[in-house]
């Protein structure tokens, strides 16, 4: 089995990983990335683009947590300060101090720096040229997705393109967003489309690497948020060319209980191995922490088990008769037994718990033995896309097709009210529909805030009792700390 390595570049710790399937570590210390000129080494700084992903300032916390901000779920835990910065962002009471707009700023920015290295180094390096275009295309999936997130959070920020030199100001500006969609993501995307291979042509010690379906699925979501449907129709249609299909299962998807990685399904997941000492704040942990934080409060039915991310009522309520997903992502009394034991309303405030990301003790006895992986896009969300974009052309009988596969595998089996939907109907069935099935999966908050220019975001929040919001918490703030080390920044307005 391959190794992932440490070393050091600039004034960063870089992580570097050749690896099978992102897999054990061992230190391995060199100077400078000046030094690294042959493939494995190679390999090994593009390794280092996709750790920071797996971290809590990202997938392991604050992406998925922003389902509670959108109002699917309260943020539970302990009380008192307990997750007080998750409850600030819930509330709406949120300030330039707040540590989760920290984490989410600085989140992306070592996976930008571990790219720009990547792409100042590779092409110049003599080894095989479609290792080189490979690790070219992750490198720049990888950044147009650190600056995606970057943008549908704070708007304008700064943009970087090589690694700072020691003579560099690194204090800059913020960028409108719209030269950084223009300039680096949408310009990424496409050329990652170009140079990654298909899934299909990838041994199994490199499976979770980027691909061309990875790329393609999240350009239609580039697209889909700044509204360029026609194309968003032809990413999503390039992304079924490449042979996605869903999975047969809906608790296939998510590595909990049936222990799935990398399915038929999965464009892109960020990958975990389970095992280790890390806790829950190091950069270095290699365990996710879903299960750990959403499994009932000190039930004893998960590894940890900290009682976060409770679904409301009214999320709850949402689910259709008959739909098969619901006893497949909420632990409710009456429902299906987990691991032979029976869920009680009393195990939550709201009386509910996340279910579709748990792992039994059976299969992860401790809080940080979770193997599963995180996935951050499937084909059911490429088909809901697909049909959202057909229906804002006006194309809304094209539309049925693809949101009924997705209804279909939930046990909702009715095609005949889908097809006789105006648009403006269609609109509202796809947007819910977009709701449960990638309920949790961190993709409510970025809809609700592109959808009407934001004003549906506003809109569902205070029809939930959510009255502090306003426009200017659709971006997050610039966090204080950053301004004090960067006048350049500019605060977002309102803030």
């Amino acid at each position: 089995m391959n190794k992932i390595f440490y070393t050091a570049f600039l004034i960063f710790p870089l992580l570097f990983s050749a690896c099978s399937g992102f897999l054990d570590k061992e230190p391995f210390e060199d100077p400078s990335a000046e030094s690294v000129k042959d493939a494995a080494s190679a390999v090994a700084m593009v390794n280092a683009a996709y750790q920071p992903l797996q971290r809590p300032k990202l997938y392991n916390m604050r992406i998925w947590s922003l389902d509670i901000m959108a109002g699917n779920s309260a943020v539970g835990a302990g009380g008192g300060d307990d997750g007080i910065e998750t409850i600030q962002l819930a509330n709406f009471s949120t300030g330039p101090d707040n540590f989760a707009a920290v984490d989410l700023w600085r989140g992306p920015n070592p996976g930008i720096l571990y790219c720009n290295t990547v792409l100042e180094n590779v092409p110049d390096m003599d080894i095989d040229e479609n290792l080189k275009n490979r690790i070219i295309g992750e490198a720049k999936f990888l950044r147009a997705h650190y600056y995606f997130l970057l943008v549908q959070l704070f708007g304008d920020v700064p943009m970087s393109l090589v690694p700072p030199k020691p003579s560099d100001d690194l204090n800059q500006e913020r960028i409108d967003k719209n030269r950084i969609y223009n300039e680096v993501i949408i310009p990424d995307l496409n050329d990652a489309i170009n140079l990654l291979p298909r899934r299909e042509e990838y041994g199994d010690e490199d499976k979770g690497r980027a691909t061309k379906g990875a790329a393609a699925g999240m350009l239609a979501k580039v697209y889909l948020t700044l509204k360029q449907y026609e194309q968003a129709v032809e990413m999503c249609n390039l992304v079924a060319d490449y042979g996605y299909v869903l999975n047969p299962d809906y608790s296939d998807c998510f590595g909990g209980e049936k222990r799935h990685k990398n399915t038929p399904e999965s464009l892109f997941e960020v990958q975990y191995y389970g095992l280790t000492n890390a806790g829950f704040w190091d950069d270095e942990n290699q365990a996710n922490w879903l299960s750990t934080y959403m499994g009932p409060r000190n039930s004893g039915w998960v590894g940890g088990g900290y009682g976060w991310n409770q679904p409301t009522e009214e999320f709850v309520s949402q689910y259709e008769e008959g739909d098969l997903r619901k006893d497949k992502t909420v632990l409710y009394e009456g429902g299906p037994l987990f691991d032979g034991k029976q869920y009680k309303s009393n195990m939550s405030s709201t009386g509910y718990n996340v279910r579709k990301f748990l792992v039994p003790l059976s299969v992860s006895p401790d809080y940080n033995t979770n193997a599963a992986n995180i996935v951050v896009l499937r084909y059911a969300d490429v088909l809901l896309m697909k049909a959202e974009a057909l229906n804002e052309l006006g194309r809304t009988g094209e539309a049925v097709e693809p949101l009924y596969g997705v209804r279909e595998r939930a046990g909702l089996t009715n095609k005949q009210e889908l097809e006789n939907l105006s648009q403006s109907e269609m609109r509202e069935k796809i947007r819910q529909e977009r709701r449960i099935e990638l309920a949790f999966e961190g993709h409510r908050w970025f809809d609700m805030i592109r959808w009407d220019n934001g004003q549906y975001a506003l809109d569902f929040l205070h029809s939930i009792g959510k009255l502090n919001a306003a426009r200017k918490h659709l971006l997050l703030p610039i966090p204080q700390l950053e301004r004090d080390a960067n006048p350049k920044l500019k605060q977002n307005p309102g803030y």
